[in-house]
């Protein structure tokens, strides 16, 4: 094997770490949502992954209650 197959990222592994303040955690899922929405029907792998992100998140009713003007 060559290192660099050696450095890849399992398929199942934490590949990156994120923290995010609120305002940009309701960014980013807004606009995973918007690209879920208009990205082709015809990825279904695409759509999957999004779907997969976007259940890591808190709910639609916890992001709705975010405010972007908090600790602004």
């Amino acid at each position: 094997m060559s290192a660099d197959a050696a450095d890849l990222i399992g398929p199942d592994e934490i590949a990156f770490t994120l923290d995010l303040t609120p305002a940009q955690l309701k960014l980013t899922h807004a606009a995973l949502k918007a690209f879920l929405n208009d990205f082709g029907h015809n990825e279904p792998q695409v759509h999957k992954i999004l779907h997969e992100i976007l259940a890591k998140l808190p709910d639609e009713a916890s992001i709705r209650s975010i405010s972007l003007d908090a600790g602004r």
